[in-house]
């Protein structure tokens, strides 16, 4: 009897997917378990895994877009073809074993025995360049983890400035097919060509025009010093690193002078929801992040409850686990304010569109010496413009202002960040 795959639920908000790309082809024998093909949503990709071993049957071809619940294929009753070996196949979230007895890529393990890696460490290993033999596995059985291969790569780079040991040669990854570029331009040439629109950009797309139609989004501006921030920084930075393994960066600091606003103006915190305002007794700040599929914002759950340690290595987890396209809907979901920060691409000043169904969203822009006047001298200081983008409906000029400026206060004076006044 055969197996039905059908399109898992990804979050209450996905309602459709796209056939990604199919690993196996109609007809191979697939073991149980085995990832079978990818679908891309608006939110995240994510594998499909045949629910038994057996012969694959195709229903959808790639590029297909099918509701949640629909099937896509089946698994008839099958034997594995003569001669092949037995090798179950790990889940996307399980761990991989590499049989060391066989030719090994240049940057799997090599030596005696089986090397565990999880399937995240060999791809951050792919992406860089690292010979997983030379990787220390300090997880459970001594299984190498993503953490070990990042360790390594951090060693390796303090012993190249250290001792002169040059460090291994790392090999930039290979860019995402939707990132690719398109060719080169031919002088007189009046060709165009045609790439599929991504489920995550139609959604970004339609998410934007909703924001515009539903929400009295106005935006307000201000201007912040940076001086002390980035003085305060410089101080303790190295201290903060060693102390608490991660960089102490300014985003941080962007948080945490949120936090202390939404407590002040629980309205920029809120959102509306028929004839009611709702209100969070919580901040879960979303912290945009670019990637090759687009833009995405996961969320940093319960803030207000977080020091600048934890809401770094927060920030760094998600900034990894976008880059590696490993974020999961729970994160991306259930944000009440959100921080783009658009002064890493350059923008000096822009606009920010606030994501539904939030009432405010912060952008913050690059950092620039420019002269300013301070006590009736002009100086030159690293300044910071501000943007809050907020739903009228909800949130009056007044409050808005408030809100941005005491943002502009906890940046200035970051002790006041500390001391909580």
């Amino acid at each position: 009897m055969s197996a039905e795959i059908r399109i898992p639920s990804a979050g209450e908000s996905v309602t459709e997917v796209i056939v990604a790309q199919w690993f196996k082809k109609d007809g191979d024998f697939v073991e149980r378990d085995e990832p079978i093909a990818e679908l891309e949503t608006d939110k995240i990709n994510q594998e499909v895994t045949a629910p038994e071993a057996g012969i694959l049957r195709t229903n959808a071809a790639e590029g297909d877009t099918l509701a949640v619940g629909e099937v896509i294929g089946r698994i008839e009753p099958g034997d594995r073809p003569a001669g092949a070996e037995e090798h179950p196949p790990p889940s996307r979230e399980e761990e991989e074993a590499v049989p060391q007895s066989e030719p090994a890529p240049a940057s799997e393990p090599s030596g005696n025995g089986d090397v565990r890696v999880s399937s995240v460490a060999r791809k951050v290993a792919a992406e860089h360049g690292v010979d997983l033999a030379k990787v220390e596995g300090r997880g459970a059985g001594g299984r190498i983890t993503k953490e070990d291969v990042l360790a390594y790569l951090e060693q390796t780079r303090q012993q190249a400035g250290g001792d002169g040991k040059p460090a291994p040669k790392a090999t930039a990854p290979p860019p995402p097919a939707a990132a690719e570029a398109p060719p080169p331009r031919q002088a007189g040439s009046r060709e165009t060509s045609r790439e599929r629109l991504s489920t995550l950009r139609k959604r970004v797309a339609q998410r934007l025009v909703e924001a515009q139609h539903n929400a009295a989004m106005l935006t307000t501006f201000n201007e912040a010093d940076m001086s002390a921030l980035m003085a305060m920084r410089r101080r303790y930075k190295e201290d903060f690193e060693k102390k608490h393994g991660v960089g102490l960066g300014i985003m941080s600091f962007f948080v945490k002078a949120a936090v202390a606003a939404l407590e002040i103006f629980p309205r920029v915190n809120a959102f509306i929801e028929g004839g009611e305002i709702v209100y969070h007794h919580y901040c879960d700040i979303g912290v945009a992040v670019g990637t090759d599929r687009g833009l995405v914002v996961p969320v940093i759950r319960n803030a207000e409850a977080m020091s600048f340690a934890e809401i770094e290595k927060a920030i760094r987890r998600y900034a990894e686990k976008a880059r590696e396209g490993g974020l999961t809907v729970d994160e991306l979901t259930g944000g009440t304010f959100t921080i783009s920060n658009g002064g890493v691409y350059g923008s000096m000043l822009s606009t920010p569109i606030l994501n539904p169904p939030q009432s405010a969203i912060l952008g913050m822009h690059n950092i620039k010496e420019r002269p300013v006047a301070v006590g009736g001298e002009v100086v030159i200081r690293p300044m910071m413009y501000l943007a809050l983008s907020y739903d009228h409906r909800i949130i009056d000029g007044k409050e808005a202002v408030s809100f941005l400026i005491r943002i502009k206060e906890g940046l200035e004076a970051p002790e006041r960040l500390l001391l909580d006044v």
